[in-house]
C-alpha cells in the first residue's frame, strides 16, 4: 500500500525491529496522542517485578477529559512477532498488576519519581493540572484505570479468537495500528483508529452496532469491573426507564448494553469502565446538550457516528447526581423513536 500526498508517493516502510517501532512511539508521541497526553518512556528505568514479571514499553497519561483521565500501560509489538509464543503471554502478565494492589503503589511511587526527576514532564503535568496535587493525580488516575494498549504495525489474526475466549483482553486490552510511509526525503504515520477512538479499536474487530443479541453475554458480565456505585447507578437507570416503559430491552452484547423499544433501533448503549458509566446518546449532540445541561457532553468523530449508525453524542456518568436528566432523555429518546 502506498499513499500520495501533493504529487508524492509515499510507499510503506516496514518496521524489522521492536525497537524502531518503540522510537516513532516516543518520538510522535504527542502527535499520536494530543497535546493533553504524557507518555513515560521508562522501559529502562521500571523493575519488571511490578508488572507481573515484564516490563512495558512506555506509559501514558490521556488528560483530554480532566474529570476522567485515563492511564493505560503500553505495549509496542511487531505483527510478525508470534502471537501465542510473544504477545500473549507479554500481555497476559500485565493483567496480574491489576489485580495487585501493592503492585500498583510500587509502581505509582516509581512513576511519580521518575517525573519528579524530568524537569519538561513534571512542567507539562503542572500546566494541565493546575493546582490539583500531582501524586493524587497519578495515584487516582493509576487505580481507577484498567487498560493495556497495543501500538502493532499490522493486523493479527488471533486477536478476534482471544477477545471472544478471555474476557479480560475485551475488557482491558485497546488497540492501534500503527503503519510509516515515506518517499525517501519525508515520512508520514496512519494510525487506525484515531486515538480518540481508541475504546472502539476492540468492538471494530468483529462486531457492529447492530450485533444480534447472543445468550452467553449478560449484564453481569459487562458489569463485571466496575466498582459497586457504578453497578448501582446502571440499575437505578435501568429500573427508572423500565418503570415507565415496560417494553424497554436492555440487551447485553459482547461489549455493551444497548437499550430500545420493540422494532426500534437503539438508542442508547451503556459502556462500563471501572468508575465510570459511559452512555452513547442517539441524538443530535445540540438537542442532548439541551437535555442534559448539567453534564459534559463528549462529541463523537464521523467514525464513531457511523459506527453507531447515525447522529450520537457521549455523557460519562460517575455519580448519581443530576441522574432525573439521564433518565428523562432516554425517555425522550424511546418515546420519539418507537417504530
Amino acid at each position: 500500500m502506498s499513499v500520495y500526498f501533493r504529487n508524492q508517493r509515499f510507499s510503506e516502510v516496514a518496521y524489522t525491529k521492536e525497537i524502531e517501532l518503540e522510537r516513532d512511539v516516543v518520538l510522535n508521541a504527542e502527535m499520536f496522542f494530543g497535546q493533553r497526553s504524557i507518555y513515560i518512556d521508562t522501559k529502562k528505568k521500571i523493575e519488571g517485578k511490578s508488572l507481573g514479571g515484564s516490563i512495558p514499553d512506555g506509559f501514558l497519561f490521556d488528560l483530554s477529559d480532566l474529570n476522567n483521565p485515563v492511564f493505560y500501560i503500553v505495549e509496542a509489538e511487531l505483527s510478525q512477532h508470534s502471537f501465542y509464543g510473544h504477545i500473549f503471554p507479554q500481555i497476559t502478565k500485565f493483567f496480574a498488576f491489576f489485580n495487585n494492589r501493592k503492585s500498583q503503589d510500587e509502581l505509582i511511587n516509581k512513576l511519580y519519581s521518575l517525573v519528579q526527576e524530568d524537569k519538561e514532564i513534571t512542567e507539562k503535568f503542572r500546566s494541565l493540572l493546575g493546582k490539583q496535587e500531582l501524586y493524587k493525580f497519578m495515584k487516582d488516575t493509576v487505580e481507577n484505570s484498567r487498560n493495556i494498549l497495543i501500538i502493532i504495525d499490522g493486523e493479527k489474526k488471533e486477536l478476534p479468537d482471544i477477545m471472544e475466549t478471555y474476557a479480560e483482553w475485551g475488557n482491558t486490552v485497546k488497540l492501534l495500528i500503527l503503519k510509516k510511509y515515506s518517499d525517501g526525503r519525508d515520512t508520514v504515520f496512519t494510525l487506525e483508529p484515531d486515538f480518540e477512538n481508541v475504546e472502539y479499536s476492540v468492538m471494530n474487530i468483529e462486531e457492529d452496532a447492530d450485533e444480534e443479541v447472543k445468550k452467553e453475554y449478560t449484564e453481569e458480565i459487562l458489569m463485571e469491573y466496575a466498582i459497586k456505585e457504578i453497578r448501582e447507578l446502571y440499575l437505578s437507570i435501568r429500573n427508572r426507564v423500565k418503570q415507565s416503559y415496560s417494553d424497554a430491552e436492555f440487551n447485553a452484547t459482547k461489549y455493551y448494553i444497548g437499550l430500545r423499544r420493540g422494532e426500534s433501533k437503539k438508542q442508547a448503549q451503556f459502556i462500563f469502565n471501572k468508575k465510570s458509566l459511559r452512555i452513547v446518546l442517539m441524538g443530535e449532540e445540540d438537542y442532548v446538550r439541551t437535555m442534559l445541561p448539567s453534564h459534559p457532553i463528549k462529541s463523537l468523530s464521523a467514525s464513531v457516528q457511523k459506527f453507531w449508525n447515525g447522529s450520537c453524542c457521549e455523557v460519562q456518568l460517575t455519580d448519581g447526581k443530576h441522574i432525573d436528566e439521564v433518565v428523562n432523555v432516554l425517555h425522550d429518546l424511546l418515546e420519539k423513536n418507537l417504530g
